[in-house]
């Protein structure tokens, strides 16, 4: 029929990666929350409303949107085993014509910091931008001195580009960013970390 999409969903070994609904909105806030100290040295200025419900209501929306659009796929990290949502992961602006691009994004919460979870998200959306979305390049960035992002980048097949100058304001500042991508037939072997 038209006008009915399936909504995206993408399975790993111990994770569904799928749209966020508004039944998510505890555990996420809840997440945020208890990791803020963890997450906010990496992201920008969380607005005072950010972790409330209508906030998160909106991101729902903009999700569902997003998603119908084809501009970007943003998902959160459910574990399988006791559907605790464990972090979030977004494929956005997504680019068609001669470009086939999208950028990654992703956070995890503290309490599931280097488990494994967020490189078998990274790897499952991937899979599914080259596979099914029929992208050609994914781009990834962040912050020099940020070695855990970095590292599950390298591991998941992302290679390092270089480095944006004043590439996005982070926690209040314009931050230099280093640059990751991956092709989807990447024949440039590994590249040196700067």
């Amino acid at each position: 029929m038209l006008g009915l999409r399936r909504s995206p969903r993408i399975e790993t070994e111990r994770l569904t990666l799928r749209l966020p609904q508004h039944s998510d909105y505890t555990g996420w806030a809840g997440l945020r929350a208890r990791s803020a100290d963890f997450l906010q040295p990496w992201d920008p200025i969380w607005a005072p409303d950010h972790l409330t419900r209508r906030a998160f209501s909106n991101r729902v929306g903009w999700s569902s949107r997003s998603a119908v659009e084809g501009s970007a796929l943003p998902l959160v990290l459910i574990r399988r085993e006791d559907q605790v949502l464990v972090g979030a992961i977004t494929l956005d602006n997504i680019r068609r014509g001669p470009a086939q691009v999208g950028t990654l994004g992703y956070w995890v919460g503290e309490p599931f910091a280097r488990k494994g979870y967020m490189r078998e998200a990274i790897l499952g959306l991937t899979h599914h931008a080259f596979t099914v979305l029929d992208l050609s390049r994914l781009e990834a960035a962040c912050l020099p001195e940020n070695a855990a992002s970095r590292g599950v980048l390298e591991k998941c097949g992302f290679k390092y580009e270089g480095v944006a100058q004043s590439y996005l304001q982070i926690a209040g500042r314009w931050r230099n960013h280093v640059l990751y991508s991956n092709l989807r037939n990447d024949r440039r072997g590994r590249t040196g970390a700067g």
